[in-house]
């Protein structure tokens, strides 16, 4: 009988983290989470910030918790977490202040200063990656614009990930999932962007090396090791950004798809072996983001579930405590084809009155706002299919072929709705699963640097034996064709 191998999985969201235990047998992988804990911002007057020490403490459980219901020996860790924030450490590797969240204010009008020392056609050039308020490059400019003498004391900058595995290990680095979220690494020279961020006035000397996904970074920590009643396991770098391991765990096969890792954001894309950076890349404003076996991952972030999510938190507060399954089931009696948003407006971006925002937008645009949660939620749903239609629409245009299939994964997937609705606005069939795939593909890029698994391909074989997938075939197209006039000028419209 084969050993069975168990690997830890952190897998901390811009919602909740969890510590999961993957048990690989050679063949299938079963997930049990040990530990879930809450995440989200810290507002600290009109600032938004990471509790990342609690995050830490968090973490510690989640060993502990594997040491009391497994033992002490383990064969990998891993640890992924959202993209483009980061934490600074000073010449005693103390960390400087509090970590911010990607969607706090001080990023408001850096893009537009960033490009009036570098063009924008230039930044794109040289990165690849598209631009959002919320990118590294503009927090670390903000910091700069405003005075922070926290940046001046900087002697390390390490990606959120790259933080807590310099905590787990002591090792300090950058994987390159992560590192390529900052809108300053150059995929085609393969190294930070040196010359773009000496020309915004941004250090250069804080830069950690930039390591490969599967890379070990070392063993956990002594001292860590004894506070949790663990042993001196390898810590591995899996892909540190979520989305990087989410894609690892799409159960496709050929090239003839596109993957959906939706959640708090929808990321869609394709899998390329080079950077697309072209006119047609940055018109669309797509993105080039590491990927794992020497993939790049070409997507657009679209802003996802996060507007469902902050309309059922101000309806809470209101007193109305919907469940998210409830939601749905009001959006599926609804009326079609109401009302119509641009997920990626930018009044969507920031915390607010999700519902009132919604409909001020609707009504600014000349449609009848919506006037129920149902409706609301009908209105978003659609909304993003129709996103993902136009997404499709460009991938396809700059890949020169047809993508036969959508496979979606993450929490998004368990939305039936939502993934029927998809089918049907893009008429492609879609393949919903694994939920869990972020911890997934965490633990089997662990498994492939272990030296269990040769390949990405060897991996989705085993995410396709493991998982029981959901297909939806698309109804007739001529509604949503209608629909999607209509979206296409609100775009042009909101623009």
């Amino acid at each position: 009988m084969a050993r069975t191998s168990n690997y830890l999985a952190f897998d901390l969201g811009a919602e909740s983290g969890r510590a999961v235990v993957g048990r690989f047998d050679g063949s299938v992988v079963q997930l049990e989470t040990l530990h879930r804990f809450p995440n989200g911002p810290v507002r600290i007057f009109d600032h938004l910030h990471w509790d990342v020490l609690r995050l830490w403490t968090e973490l510690k459980m989640g060993l502990s918790a594997y040491r009391a219901a497994c033992g002490a020996e383990l064969d990998g860790i891993g640890l992924d977490t959202w993209g483009v924030d980061f934490a600074l450490l000073d010449a005693h590797d103390e960390l400087l202040g509090t970590p911010y969240h990607y969607r706090d204010v001080r990023t408001e009008g850096m893009m537009a200063a960033a490009m009036e020392r570098v063009p924008r056609a230039e930044i794109f050039a040289t990165t690849g990656i598209q631009f959002m308020d919320i990118n590294t490059l503009y927090q670390l400019l903000a910091m700069r614009q405003q005075g922070s003498p926290l940046l001046d004391a900087a002697r390390a900058f390490l990606m959120i990930p790259d933080l807590f595995n310099y905590w787990l290990t002591g090792t300090k680095a950058s994987e390159f999932s992560i590192a390529t979220t900052t809108q300053f690494y150059d995929p085609r020279a393969g190294d930070w962007a040196w010359n773009l961020l000496e020309r915004l006035d941004i250090p250069v000397g804080i830069l950690p090396r930039v390591i490969q996904p599967g890379e070990q970074l070392g063993t956990l920590h002594p001292l860590v090791a004894a506070e949790t009643g663990m042993s001196d396991v390898p810590v591995i770098a899996p892909a540190c950004h979520d989305t990087g391991s989410a894609v690892a765990a799409v159960p496709a096969t050929g090239d003839s798809f596109a993957y959906l890792s939706s959640g708090t954001w929808s990321l869609m894309g394709v899998e390329t072996r080079q950077p697309v950076i072209n006119d047609d890349s940055l018109a669309f404003n797509f993105t080039n983001e590491g990927g794992v076996s020497g993939t790049i991952r070409l997507l657009k972030n679209i802003m996802g579930l996060w507007l469902l999510q902050e309309c059922r938190r101000t309806w809470a507060a209101q007193g109305r405590d919907w469940g998210y399954d409830d939601l749905t089931q009001l959006a599926a009696a609804a009326p079609a084809f109401g009302a119509l948003v641009e997920p990626d407006h930018h009044d969507f971006l920031r915390p607010g009155d999700m519902p009132t925002l919604l409909c001020d937008f609707c009504q600014r645009t000349g449609q009848q706002a919506p006037r129920s949660e149902g409706e609301i939620v009908r209105c978003i749903l659609e909304s993003l299919a129709l996103k993902y239609r136009w997404t499709l629409d460009k991938l396809e245009r700059m890949q020169g072929r047809r993508l036969d299939t959508i496979h979606v994964v993450g929490g998004g997937s368990q939305n039936r709705l939502l993934c029927q609705l998809t089918a049907d606005a893009t008429q492609r069939v879609v393949v919903a699963g694994p939920v869990e795939a972020t911890a997934t593909g965490n633990v089997l890029l662990q498994a492939i640097s272990r030296g269990e698994l040769a390949s990405l391909q060897e991996a989705r074989e085993v995410v396709r034996a493991s998982f029981d997938l959901t297909t939806y075939h698309p109804g007739p197209a001529a509604p949503w064709d209608d629909a999607y006039e209509r979206f296409l000028h609100l775009m042009e419209q909101t623009a």
